[in-house]
């Protein structure tokens, strides 16, 4: 649309989309052949995503392990599946604290010597489990209107040392709480 001089904007809904297009379209109606098809492959995306997205919800409420790991503010369903694929077995790991280096967000450290070195995270363990983890400690610190002490914790180390810091670090923690819960069988507590 920008190529024509049209600026559509930022829509969310299909509903809004198809007003703001109406409005373009009566400004420049040569254009409606041009965009028809690809607002309707738009849509047709769209409808499977969401049935892609409620075939995951039903999956992870069907799955007892997953329903206690999206108790946890900002854990949903990908998540939550995610993490159960990637560890598989709750008591393959010998401490909860071992689920943040399994996801491989714990510092890197170089030794020779007297040299002791601590770096970036080690990105070490499953790409996958650490980007969604990363994308729900997210949803953890700038989504999630109801305060708990990991949310709390977060934001103080946001303050100090960085939003992208911080958001390592509750991932991390993220991982550690999701693996104790589920090892425990217990839902997460807001106290």
């Amino acid at each position: 649309m920008k190529l024509f001089g049209l600026r559509l904007g930022s829509v969310r809904t299909p509903g809004r989309r198809a007003e703001r297009l109406t409005a373009l379209y009566r400004q420049r109606p040569d254009l409606e052949a041009l965009f028809a098809p690809l607002v309707a492959s738009i849509e047709v995306m769209e409808a499977q995503l969401r049935a892609s997205n409620l075939l995951l919800e039903g999956r992870a409420a069907a799955d007892p392990a997953c329903a206690r790991l999206m108790s946890v503010p900002g854990v949903g369903p990908i998540t939550a599946l995610t993490f159960a694929a990637s560890i598989e077995d709750p008591h393959r790991l010998a401490r909860s604290e071992d689920a943040g280096a399994y996801a491989g967000l714990v510092p890197r450290r170089t030794q020779s010597g007297e040299r002791d070195t601590r770096g970036n995270i080690s990105n070490a363990g499953d790409p996958m489990l650490r980007r969604a983890l990363n994308e729900s400690a997210s949803v953890m610190l700038c989504r999630v209107q109801r305060p708990f002490a990991l949310q709390q914790w977060g934001k103080r180390i946001a303050e100090t040392k960085g939003n992208k810091r911080a958001r390592t670090a509750v991932a991390r923690k993220l991982a550690v709480l999701l693996h104790s819960l589920w090892l425990n069988e217990t839902e997460f507590r807001w106290a």
